[in-house]
């Protein structure tokens, strides 16, 4: 039993009520109120709560207008960026949520803090690995041991995290290959076979599962192998045109491309004001019009592979934070951190789809975007995209070369925490055994 805040159970009751065609309610009393956990599924024991003022008509009352929150869940397939499996709970609970992502690094962190849920977590994982590896390794010396303990301890750590996660949610849950094999094709496909074999043994079906990938050209590549085998991957660090094109070529499940930090480069390119001090029209952010131009093409030219776009800035600067959020409506998927979801399940302003399911878009120049496409990316994979023109393009679109190169060397910092944090608890339990 836990208290609940208000808003979390808003979230639930309006959701609720719109299922039961009941109008939504506008405020609610938690006095007493306790959340009660049935299996994995999290419900209100009970609440009071109240429609507020509504107009009334000769005919029938009018109900209030939805959140934005609900009105984007129904257009758009919505997953939470979260670092806490309860926070997780509380907005799948809502029905608004279908998929989340989390990072080990924080669970490991919460484990050193003390949190015994996560303490949990990270010893069932590094006994996982060092089980593994003193199979795997019996003819190598103890730091081979103790380095293949550690990797196989930090994937154990993120298919436990992806099976905690799949209980709460019904849609996908991504897990990340190693950074710092983003120029290794082989590599990345031994690792991600390795981490769907995991997920079959937690009983997590594959078809929920997502291996993350770097959209290099080798991560591209790596793909296109593991979705044959009927893997499915998400690439991510998306920057430019060429990365969407290339991967739905390769046949990958989603793809997952930054608005905000495209938006950040070409603030900083054209000598604009950044970040809080942004003020770009929200149908003029660069990175607005990239993800506008994937969407399109996409349904356009009949590619399956999802857009999913993560990472926000507020297009007007403070107090616009939901800028690119609204502008993107109707995309096929996005994934968004807890307080903007927060943000949007407080506004009941109308929120216009912006993205068609063929492919329109307000501003939308259908010649233009097939002239700047040209040769190298075909329509309908009437010809492939080669690795160097690829790689020609992508070193002509500054954007999209610099940020990738940001974007890994920010996850590769993120992995070596990770890794030092694990090493420490995978050393522990080795002494013990030996001991």
């Amino acid at each position: 039993m836990r208290l609940l805040t208000a808003s979390s159970l808003l979230l639930y009751l309006r959701a609720k009520t719109a299922a039961l065609g009941l109008p939504s309610p506008t405020k609610i009393s938690t006095t007493g109120l306790k959340y009660s956990s049935f299996g994995s599924v999290w419900r209100p024991i009970s609440a009071s709560y109240s429609h507020g003022p509504q107009k009334m008509s000769s005919s029938a009352s009018a109900d209030p207008p939805t959140t934005q929150l609900e009105q984007l869940a129904s257009m758009t397939t919505l997953s939470i960026d979260s670092g806490s499996l309860t926070t997780i709970a509380e907005y799948a609970s809502t029905g608004l949520i279908s998929d989340a992502t989390t990072n080990p690094l924080f669970v490991s962190q919460a484990a050193f803090n003390g949190d015994p849920k996560y303490e949990n977590m990270v010893s069932e994982a590094v006994e996982a690995g060092i089980a593994e590896s003193l199979e795997e390794s019996k003819q190598g010396g103890a730091q081979l041991r103790e380095d293949l303990a550690v990797e196989l301890a930090i994937e154990r750590l993120a298919v436990i995290l992806g099976r905690e996660i799949s209980r709460f949610v019904p849609g996908y849950v991504s897990t990340e290959i190693d950074p710092r094999l983003s120029f290794d094709t082989e590599a990345s496909v031994m690792r991600a076979r390795r981490i769907i074999s995991a997920y079959d043994r937690a009983g997590v079906p594959r078809k929920r599962v997502l291996i993350k990938l770097a959209a290099t050209w080798e991560g591209i590549d790596a793909c296109r192998i593991l979705e044959a085998e009927g893997i499915r991957c998400n690439l991510t660090l998306i920057f430019g045109f060429a990365q969407a094109v290339a991967v739905a070529q390769a046949s990958g499940t989603l793809i997952s491309p930054f608005p905000g930090r495209i938006l950040d480069w070409h603030n900083v390119a054209a000598g604009r004001p950044a970040g809080a001090d942004s003020a770009v029209d929200p149908d003029a952010d660069d990175g607005t019009v990239c993800v506008r131009r994937i969407h399109s093409y996409y349904k356009r030219h009949g590619h399956e592979t999802i857009c999913m776009p993560a990472s926000w800035r507020p297009s007007r600067g403070k107090g616009f934070e939901l800028d690119e959020i609204r502008s993107l409506a109707g995309v096929d998927r996005m994934t968004i951190p807890a307080p903007l979801l927060e943000a949007l399940a407080e506004s009941t302003d109308p929120l216009p789809r912006m993205l068609t399911s063929d492919g329109g878009y307000p501003g939308r120049n259908e010649s233009r975007d097939e002239q700047e496409i040209g040769e190298h990316i075909c329509p309908n994979g009437r010809r492939m995209m080669s690795e160097k023109e690829f790689r020609y393009m992508m070193t002509m679109d500054g954007c999209a070369n610099d940020k990738m190169a940001e974007g890994i060397r920010a996850f590769v910092s993120e992995t070596i925490k990770l890794e030092n944090a694990v090493r420490i608890k995978v050393q522990e339990a080795m002494k013990a055994v030996v001991n």
